[in-house]
């Protein structure tokens, strides 16, 4: 039975039991801040078993996307190397909100695995609590299961009910015993049964627990019964397929046969030439395309904290395992396509994000290669000397410069038996955030010391104030009464024009002038609900407590400012009218170049969605309508329908703006007239998160500059191309089509050159010991045609070691071969990496077929003169 077989049965049997078949949640929990990444089928009721939430059924059953990759619940140094721990696995489940209880969930499983699944009843084992009398009777009287298969699991881990078989949602809370189901490979298979000393062999697996929860433990540890007690029940998809195919490693499933030969092939045209299938490396690369695919199809990027980043580690370790098996260009995003084969149809969202998924790790995989040849260089240079513990430096500069995060550095050093200095590398990178917090000292707002009165805030009515009484002054976060110029401060005004970044509108610019100083204003920021901070350096004079100045707003900063945060309360109407009510901003940045808007939505916005919102929005722009703002109690601007766009906290007196058909709280600055905002253009659009797009935007000048720009792109393309504008499109096709035909046409003449050349090659071959050795440059070949030459030297030579090279400037790509006879003594692997040092690279690969590149072609001459040396030594 296949994996997806296997997935539709068990839903179908727990819906032919009154279940109702829910979809899987996303691998990003949308309301849950505890956890990094959905782990288990139950995370999506949570809220139903606490009694937050109440669902239309009381009987669910689900196959679950679930990550174990980060935070607490965390697999991934052992995958690959173990025969069932996945960074990405599928749980299937069964739940119970108050319905049924253990002797129903007992049955349903024994039912389910030894009916349906058919598996031998005398293969299969049991564990509950020991305390559980219950269950242990439905096991024994009611399902007959013999007493010597039923387990008693007590508190096996040091405290009162710290047991295996004993599930607890968190310190306080549902919790409740539990029933887990082994199945038994047989005695010819190491390990003994659960609960033995043994108990940690692969004889007996878990496929199955159920959690039966009817306490609700309190702070005091005193368990008290529930009124409604719950099941909640988990099998992995993985390791029951594994059961049911009759192999004892999950990697031997179906669905992980098909995704290694497709990692293999990948990884083989990407420069490793013949990798071992055996590799563990395949294993990681094959799982970890999971977890990286559904985590980018539930709105994750690569990033450098988070989630994000999370995603990069796991993305960066399977392509570091594909360079160490030989992979010389990106491949790893070309194995979304076998997956999307292999699960779309359970998971449509999969094959709906296949695109964007496949750029998505395209742009990290090119990004990481530039950079990882030259990393691992330097870190194989170093675990070179056979240090035991890694120095700290050296992996914060890996880190630093060469995008190896700690843990990718600290998986190649445990390969080797190396520690890494991890003390030092967290003082490196402090160093570094100390640096950068010098850099920008002026931007730091929060944390001043402030206790005068509230700045008065002038600017919706002007940009210049006269007779603003400094009020408090700041140098280096520090409270002074003067400062003179060259220094980085704070000024405090009494009253202001400049607006303070709020809401996710920027901060005004400016200068503030006296008669004996001018200040420029950088940036304003709150140091406190009502106190505007503004940042800047003094150019000319001293400034002191008590000082009394013109402030005046760069005009046009601000009037583009405004023209983009009016366009977004515009914009954020026409998104719920195009895509639904369900649209909510989640997040805003306003200023003078564009207007970025975060926003609820779990699909990208089609560009035929993207013309309807530019179409609405530009319409409430040419219809020129007035922008009024209103000062009300918080109560009656609800009651009127105004909308909070920016998620501020307000007090009880609001300002209502309303722009066009569109009512929001908001505080920020907005153009007089919709029909000053002049153009809106939108610029970009991408999912940042679960549910989460992005779209930017812009407005007046930097519409028609953007315009402009793409005009000017258009232009100089359809020059090259010699043709107009218009007809850019179709010779752009016509021009790639001969370029696919001419590249055809080279690969053709590649092939018979070097098959030319491997003919004349054969006389040069040199006898040493009875094996024929031959060292050559072939020109102009590439990775395949030197493989292909390679295999027409060994069946014409019989009995060889041969090696054979192709220079592209300063590169060197290297092929080594050895025919059966010879691989006793004479291995490909180690000949090629001993040519391939000479000439400032490394390779390797199997005993007949090897791979290598190096960056010193001037050496390559004397590195190929030596092969038959190196040869000889081992006959």
């Amino acid at each position: 039975m296949k994996a997806a077989e296997i997935r539709q049965s068990f839903l179908k049997f727990f819906e032919s039991k009154g279940h109702t078949i829910v979809a899987s949640s996303p691998v990003v929990p949308g309301d849950d801040p505890t956890l990094l990444f959905t782990n288990a089928g139950m995370n999506q009721f949570k809220d139903v078993f606490l009694g937050f939430d109440k669902r239309p059924y009381t009987r669910a059953t689900t196959a679950q996307k679930c990550i174990r990759a980060g935070g607490k619940h965390n697999d991934l140094d052992n995958v690959g190397y173990t025969a069932r721990h996945h960074t990405f696995f599928e749980m299937l489940g069964n739940f119970s909100f108050g319905d049924y209880f253990k002797r129903d969930a007992i049955s349903y499983a024994w039912e389910l695995l030894t009916k349906v699944f058919k598996l031998p009843e005398d293969k299969l084992w049991v564990t509950v609590y020991a305390e559980d009398d219950e269950a242990y009777e439905i096991w024994n009287k009611t399902v007959g299961v013999p007493a010597e298969r039923i387990v008693r699991i007590g508190d096996n881990k040091g405290a009162r009910y710290a047991s295996d078989n004993f599930w607890m949602m968190g310190d306080t809370g549902p919790c409740g015993p539990c029933t887990e189901i082994f199945y038994d490979h047989g005695p010819e298979v190491a390990g003994g049964p659960p609960g033995s000393p043994d108990e940690d062999g692969d004889r007996y697996i878990e496929i199955w627990n159920n959690v039966f929860m009817q306490f609700n433990r309190d702070e005091a540890g005193v368990m008290h019964k529930l009124p409604k007690p719950s099941v909640d029940t988990g099998m992995g998809l993985e390791r029951i397929a594994a059961v049911l195919q009759h192999v004892h490693s999950n990697y031997e499933i179906d669905l992980f046969v098909s995704l290694l030969k497709a990692a293999k092939q990948i990884v083989d045209a990407a420069g490793a030439g013949n990798c071992d299938p055996e590799s563990p490396s395949l294993k990681v690369i094959a799982d970890h395309i999971r977890a990286c695919a559904f985590t980018v199809t539930d709105g994750v990027i690569p990033g450098n904290a988070g989630r994000g980043y999370v995603l990069r580690r796991i993305t960066r370790r399977a392509i570091r395992h594909g360079y160490k098996l030989g992979a010389r260009t990106p491949f790893f995003h070309k194995l979304v396509e076998e997956l999307v084969f292999q699960m779309g149809d359970a998971y449509p969202e999969l094959r709906q994000a296949q695109l964007r998924v496949t750029e998505v790790l395209r742009q990290e995989e090119e990004r990481f290669f530039q950079t990882i040849a030259n990393g691992m260089e330097i870190l194989e240079a170093a675990l070179a000397q056979k240090p035991a513990v890694l120095d700290g430096e050296l992996a914060f500069k890996l880190h630093d410069t060469y995008g190896f995060p700690l843990d990718l550095t600290a998986d190649v050093c445990r390969e080797r038996g190396v520690s890494v200095d991890e003390a030092g590398f967290n003082a490196a990178m402090a160093r570094q955030r100390e640096q950068a917090r010098a850099a920008g000292k002026f931007k730091m707002a929060q944390g001043l010391e402030y206790s005068g009165a509230d700045t008065t805030f002038r600017g919706y009515e002007a940009l210049l104030t006269e007779q603003s009484k400094v009020v408090a002054l700041y140098v280096d976060g520090t409270p002074v009464n003067r400062a003179v110029a060259g220094d980085d401060v704070v000024v405090v005004l009494d009253h202001t024009p400049f607006y303070a970044e709020s809401g996710g509108q920027v901060g005004d610019r400016g200068e503030l002038r006296n008669l004996r100083a001018h200040v420029l204003v950088e940036d304003t920021l709150k140091i406190q609900a009502a106190v505007f901070g503004h940042h800047g350096r003094i150019v000319e004079g001293e400034v002191e407590v008590g000082d009394v100045f013109t402030a005046r707003v760069d005009a046009e900063q601000r009037a583009r400012t405004m023209r983009n945060h009016s366009a977004t309360h515009l914009m954020h109407k026409a998104l719920r009218e195009v895509l639904g009510a369900h649209v909510q901003q989640k997040g805003s940045l306003v200023n003078a170049e564009r207007t970025r808007f975060d926003f609820t939505h779990n699909a990208p916005v089609t560009a035929e969605q993207i013309r309807k919102v530019e179409a609405i929005v530009n319409a409430e722009i040419l219809a020129n309508h007035a922008t009024d703002a209103t000062v009300m109690a918080l109560e009656d601007a609800q009651k009127s329908g105004a909308m909070m766009l920016f998620g501020e906290k307000y007090g009880e007196q609001v300002r209502v703006l309303t722009i066009g058909s569109t009512k929001e709280l908001c505080g920020g600055t907005h153009v007089q007239r919709t029909g000053d905002i002049g153009l809106f253009k939108i610029v970009a659009e991408g999912g940042v998160a679960a549910g989460i797009r992005r779209v930017e935007a812009v407005t007046g000048e930097g519409a028609l500059a953007y315009l402009q720009s793409l005009e000017s792109t258009v232009g100089t393309v359809a020059g090259t191309l010699k043709v107009t504008p218009a007809d850019v499109a179709p010779r752009l096709t016509q021009v790639l089509d001969q370029v696919r035909t001419l590249e055809k046409e080279i690969a053709a003449l590649k092939g018979r050159l070097a098959s030319s050349q491997g003919d004349e090659l054969l006389a040069r071959a040199v006898e040493v010991k009875g094996l024929k050795v031959l060292a050559a440059t072939l020109d102009g070949a590439d990775a395949k045609t030197l493989r292909d030459t390679m295999d027409k030297l060994k069946d014409k030579l019989k009995s060889a070691a041969i090696v054979l090279a192709a220079v592209e400037g300063a590169k060197v790509q290297l092929a080594a071969g050895v025919t059966a006879d010879a691989i006793a003594k004479v291995k490909a692997g180690e000949l090629v990496n001993f040519v391939a040092q000479q000439v400032g690279g490394k390779g390797g690969g199997k005993p007949d077929m090897a791979m290598a590149g190096g960056s010193d072609a001037a050496r390559l001459p004397q590195a190929l003169a030596s092969v038959q040396g190196w040869v000889a030594e081992r006959l």
